[in-house]
Protein backbone atom coordinates (compact mmCIF):
# COMPACT_ATOMS: atom_id res chain seq x y z
CA UNK A 1 0.00 0.00 0.00
CA UNK A 2 1.11 3.53 -0.47
CA UNK A 3 1.88 5.59 1.78
CA UNK A 4 0.28 7.94 2.21
CA UNK A 5 -2.95 6.08 1.75
CA UNK A 6 -5.65 7.86 -0.84
CA UNK A 7 -9.21 8.12 0.69
CA UNK A 8 -10.88 10.29 -1.69
CA UNK A 9 -9.38 13.13 -5.34
CA UNK A 10 -7.76 15.28 -2.39
CA UNK A 11 -7.22 13.65 0.96
CA UNK A 12 -4.23 10.49 1.75
CA UNK A 13 -3.55 9.61 4.96
CA UNK A 14 -0.77 8.77 6.21
CA UNK A 15 0.12 4.76 7.00
CA UNK A 16 1.23 6.07 10.64
CA UNK A 17 -2.48 6.83 11.41
CA UNK A 18 -3.16 3.36 10.65
CA UNK A 19 -2.84 0.92 13.90
CA UNK A 20 -2.13 -2.90 12.84
CA UNK A 21 -2.38 -5.91 14.65
CA UNK A 22 -1.40 -9.11 14.23
CA UNK A 23 -3.59 -12.14 15.91
CA UNK A 24 -3.94 -15.81 15.32
CA UNK A 25 -6.29 -16.50 12.58
CA UNK A 26 -8.84 -18.58 13.04
CA UNK A 27 -10.61 -21.21 10.61
CA UNK A 28 -9.11 -24.38 9.32
CA UNK A 29 -5.16 -24.15 8.41
CA UNK A 30 -3.53 -26.98 10.32
CA UNK A 31 -0.06 -26.50 12.06
CA UNK A 32 0.62 -23.48 10.06
CA UNK A 33 -2.47 -21.52 11.64
CA UNK A 34 -1.94 -22.71 15.02
CA UNK A 35 1.40 -21.13 15.09
CA UNK A 36 1.76 -18.18 12.82
CA UNK A 37 0.08 -14.96 13.74
CA UNK A 38 -1.42 -14.27 10.26
CA UNK A 39 -4.49 -12.19 11.04
CA UNK A 40 -4.14 -8.52 10.22
CA UNK A 41 -6.50 -6.13 11.84
CA UNK A 42 -6.09 -2.41 10.42
CA UNK A 43 -7.26 0.41 13.20
CA UNK A 44 -8.16 4.04 11.81
CA UNK A 45 -9.11 6.42 14.92
CA UNK A 46 -11.34 9.47 12.98
CA UNK A 47 -11.07 11.83 15.65
CA UNK A 48 -7.07 11.70 15.95
CA UNK A 49 -6.30 12.36 12.60
CA UNK A 50 -4.69 14.96 11.65
CA UNK A 51 -5.06 14.85 7.31
CA UNK A 52 -8.84 14.89 7.61
CA UNK A 53 -11.18 18.24 7.24
CA UNK A 54 -13.46 18.77 10.28
CA UNK A 55 -16.36 18.04 7.78
CA UNK A 56 -14.63 15.02 6.73
CA UNK A 57 -14.26 13.34 10.22
CA UNK A 58 -18.03 14.65 10.66
CA UNK A 59 -19.02 12.51 7.48
CA UNK A 60 -17.04 9.12 8.67
CA UNK A 61 -17.86 9.39 12.38
CA UNK A 62 -21.61 9.29 11.24
CA UNK A 63 -21.38 6.50 8.69
CA UNK A 64 -18.66 4.16 10.29
CA UNK A 65 -18.16 5.49 13.93
CA UNK A 66 -15.40 6.75 16.09
CA UNK A 67 -13.02 3.81 14.56
CA UNK A 68 -13.07 2.10 11.72
CA UNK A 69 -11.94 -1.41 11.75
CA UNK A 70 -11.02 -3.50 8.78
CA UNK A 71 -9.75 -6.99 9.12
CA UNK A 72 -7.80 -9.83 6.98
CA UNK A 73 -7.55 -13.24 7.55
CA UNK A 74 -7.62 -14.57 4.02
CA UNK A 75 -4.37 -15.47 2.71
CA UNK A 76 -1.32 -17.32 5.04
CA UNK A 77 1.30 -14.83 4.83
CA UNK A 78 0.93 -12.07 6.81
CA UNK A 79 2.35 -9.49 4.42
CA UNK A 80 -0.60 -10.41 1.97
CA UNK A 81 -3.39 -10.18 4.97
CA UNK A 82 -1.73 -6.52 5.51
CA UNK A 83 -2.07 -5.55 2.01
CA UNK A 84 -5.88 -6.47 2.09
CA UNK A 85 -7.03 -5.10 5.11
CA UNK A 86 -5.24 -2.08 4.18
CA UNK A 87 -7.44 -2.21 0.78
CA UNK A 88 -10.68 -3.20 2.45
CA UNK A 89 -10.24 0.13 5.30
CA UNK A 90 -8.91 2.30 2.03
CA UNK A 91 -12.70 1.00 0.36
CA UNK A 92 -14.76 1.62 3.53
CA UNK A 93 -13.18 5.23 3.86
CA UNK A 94 -13.65 6.01 0.40
CA UNK A 95 -16.79 5.09 0.59
CA UNK A 96 -18.03 7.18 3.71
CA UNK A 97 -16.41 10.11 2.03
CA UNK A 98 -18.37 9.89 -0.79
CA UNK A 99 -20.87 12.36 -1.39
CA UNK A 100 -24.32 11.31 -2.57
CA UNK A 101 -25.52 13.57 -5.79
CA UNK A 102 -28.89 15.37 -4.40
CA UNK A 103 -32.02 13.94 -5.81
CA UNK A 104 -34.03 15.96 -8.53
CA UNK A 105 -37.80 15.17 -7.56
CA UNK A 106 -39.25 14.24 -11.23
CA UNK A 107 -43.25 14.04 -12.04
CA UNK A 108 -44.71 11.49 -14.34
CA UNK A 109 -45.22 12.37 -18.24
CA UNK A 110 -48.54 13.18 -19.36
CA UNK A 111 -48.27 9.69 -21.40
CA UNK A 112 -47.59 7.46 -18.35
CA UNK A 113 -50.39 9.38 -16.71
CA UNK A 114 -52.58 8.61 -19.41
CA UNK A 115 -51.53 4.81 -20.06
CA UNK A 116 -52.13 4.29 -16.04
CA UNK A 117 -55.24 5.40 -16.46
CA UNK A 118 -56.66 3.49 -19.08
CA UNK A 119 -55.21 0.56 -17.39
CA UNK A 120 -56.96 0.93 -14.36
CA UNK A 121 -59.96 1.42 -16.78
CA UNK A 122 -59.50 -1.54 -18.59
CA UNK A 123 -58.92 -3.74 -15.11
CA UNK A 124 -61.92 -2.17 -13.80
CA UNK A 125 -63.83 -3.50 -16.44
CA UNK A 126 -62.46 -7.16 -16.77
CA UNK A 127 -63.41 -7.38 -13.15
CA UNK A 128 -66.43 -6.06 -13.95
CA UNK A 129 -66.97 -8.33 -16.57
CA UNK A 130 -66.54 -10.97 -14.21
CA UNK A 131 -69.68 -10.68 -12.02
CA UNK A 132 -72.42 -12.57 -11.87
CA UNK A 133 -75.16 -10.37 -13.95
CA UNK A 134 -77.26 -8.03 -11.62
CA UNK A 135 -80.92 -9.67 -11.10
CA UNK A 136 -83.77 -8.03 -13.23
CA UNK A 137 -86.53 -6.67 -11.42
Amino acid sequence: MRDPMPVSARTALPLSEVTLRASRSSGPGGQHANVTASRIEAVFDVEASSALSAEQKRRIVARLGPQVTAVAQDARSQAQNRELALERLQARLTEALRVPRPRTPTRPSRASLERREAEKRARSERKRGRQPPAPEG
